[in-house]
C-alpha cells in the first residue's frame, strides 16, 4: 500500500509519471467526488458529464498507480490511499486559488509611480532589485527621482520617497525603516601611508573636535558648496578646520572613484565604501541617518503606490545589516 510520501513522488514537475498523464483538472474532480460522495452531485458542481468525471477519476488512479475510491451503489467512498491523498490535494487546491488570486490582483495594478530617493539608495539598493519587482508587477512603471535636495511630496513632486530626512510638515504618512551608517573610507594604499596623530590643544587651551584632532593631516574628498547642508559635508568641514579639501564633487559616485584613486578620505555610507573595496578608517556614528518611507497620505491606500511601498519595506528589511554597517564596525 502506497504511503503519502510515496504519493508525493508520483507528482513530477511536468505532471507525468512514466507515460501516464496527470493534470490539475483531475485533482479538481477527485476533490469534488470525495466531498460530495457521488458522481451525479460532482457533475452538477463542476458542470461536467458523469461519464467525463468517471474517466477523469480513472485517469488519476492510473497516473498515481493506486485506487482512490471504492465504487458502491450508494456512491463513491475514499480508500485509505484516497484519504491519505485528500489533504495533499486540498493543499494543491489552496495553492492554485491563491496563485490565481495573486495573478489577477497584480495584473490589475498598473500605472506610473514617482519615487524620490537618494542617489546611493537608487543605484546600489533599488535598481538591482527592480527586475524582480517588475516580474511581479509588469504593468507598473517607476519614475525614479534622485537628488540630494528634498523633494516636496506635499507639492506632489513625487508619490512617495525613501530618504534620510524626516519631513517637518505636509500631509504625509511616514514610517522609519532602518538606519544608514557612515564611515571614513580611503584606498588601502592611502590608509597604509597616512600618519595618524592626535592634534595638540588649540591656542586657547580648548580641545578641538575629534574630527579635527585625528584627521588634521589628512586629505578629504567632499561635496561641492551647493550640498554644504548635508551632514557628511558639515562633518568634513569641521575636520578640515579651514583647510581646502583635495576635491569637491557633486556626486557620491565621483567621491568613491576619487577615494579609490588615492586622493584622500571620503565620508561614505558603509555599504557603498565596503562594496567599492575601500578601507574603513573609522565609523562616524554621529551622522548615521534614519531611513524613512514617506508617502502622500491621500495615496497611502492606492494599490499602485502600496505595491511600491511594500517593495521598499521588504527591500530595506532584507538589507538592514548591510545598510547600517553593523557587521563592519
Amino acid at each position: 500500500m502506497k504511503k503519502i510520501d510515496e504519493l508525493d513522488k508520483s507528482f513530477s514537475r511536468n505532471g507525468r509519471q512514466g507515460s501516464r498523464g496527470w493534470v490539475w483538472d483531475d485533482t479538481r474532480v477527485f476533490l469534488a467526488v470525495a466531498r460530495l460522495g457521488t458522481l451525479s452531485a460532482a457533475s452538477r458542481e463542476l458542470k461536467l458529464g458523469i461519464a467525463t468525471l468517471s474517466r477523469r477519476i480513472e485517469r488519476l488512479e492510473q497516473a498515481l498507480g493506486i485506487p482512490l475510491f471504492v465504487r458502491q451503489q450508494t456512491g463513491y467512498q475514499l480508500t485509505e490511499e484516497g484519504e491519505d491523498l485528500l489533504d495533499k490535494a486540498e493543499g494543491l487546491e489552496s495553492a492554485a486559488l491563491a496563485f490565481a488570486s495573486e495573478v489577477s490582483a497584480q495584473a490589475q495594478i498598473s500605472g506610473k509611480v514617482r519615487l524620490a530617493t537618494a542617489e546611493n539608495l537608487a543605484t546600489e539598493l533599488i535598481l538591482p532589485a527592480l527586475p524582480a519587482f517588475y516580474q511581479r508587477y509588469p504593468e507598473l512603471s517607476i519614475e525614479l527621482m534622485t537628488d540630494s535636495t528634498t523633494v516636496n511630496l506635499h507639492r506632489r513632486d513625487a508619490d512617495l520617497a525613501l530618504r534620510m530626512l524626516k519631513p517637518e510638515r505636509g500631509n504625509v504618512t511616514l514610517r522609519r525603516l532602518g538606519v544608514l551608517g557612515y564611515g571614513l573610507y580611503s584606498s588601502a594604499e592611502y590608509a597604509s601611508q597616512r600618519i595618524e596623530e592626535i592634534r595638540p590643544l588649540s591656542a586657547s587651551g580648548v580641545m578641538d573636535s575629534w574630527a579635527s584632532q585625528s584627521f588634521f593631516r589628512d586629505s578629504f574628498i567632499t561635496w561641492s558648496d551647493h550640498y554644504s547642508h548635508l551632514p557628511a559635508s558639515q562633518w568634513i568641514e569641521t575636520a578640515l578646520q579651514g583647510r581646502e579639501p583635495a576635491l569637491r564633487t557633486t556626486s557620491l559616485r565621483s567621491q568613491v572613484v576619487a577615494a579609490q584613486a588615492g586622493l584622500g578620505i571620503a565620508l561614505l555610507p558603509h555599504f557603498i565604501g565596503r562594496e567599492a573595496d575601500l578601507r574603513c578608517l573609522s565609523a562616524v556614528t554621529a551622522i548615521d541617518q534614519d531611513i524613512y518611507l514617506v508617502m502622500q497620505t491621500d495615496l497611502a491606500h492606492s494599490r499602485r503606490v502600496r505595491a511600491v511601498a511594500d517593495f521598499l519595506v521588504e527591500l530595506v528589511n532584507d538589507n538592514t545589516t548591510r545598510l547600517s554597517g553593523e557587521y563592519w564596525h
